[in-house]
């Protein structure tokens, strides 16, 4: 997925690491723009559904998402990261 091509660009980049909470924070917004970006808007009976399918993905991939991002990325790719408002603008993090 394009998510976890987003990981490899960030991780692209060395220096002094963002801490765990920021990796989790990114992680988070990370799974929030790939579900808003498939189309995940949702009713109100829709969200709880969606909830678990985030959790899940989370779940699933964060132990190697999060040793990815605390020991090889840059703490300024993962605020550039925090900030984007979708996909495209996480990508460009890598040019920064």
């Amino acid at each position: 997925m394009k998510r976890w091509m987003l990981l490899v660009v960030l991780a692209a980049a060395c220096g002094k690491g963002p801490s765990e909470g920021q990796c989790k924070q990114l992680l988070d917004h990370l799974v929030d723009l790939e579900f808003k970006k498939a189309g995940a808007g949702a009713t109100t009976e829709q969200k709880g559904d969606l909830a678990k399918q985030k959790a899940a993905v989370v779940e699933a991939k964060q132990a190697e998402f999060m040793s990815v991002c605390v020991d090889k990325t840059a703490k300024t790719r993962v605020v550039c990261a925090l900030a984007a408002t979708d996909l495209d603008a996480v990508a460009k993090c890598d040019s920064n």
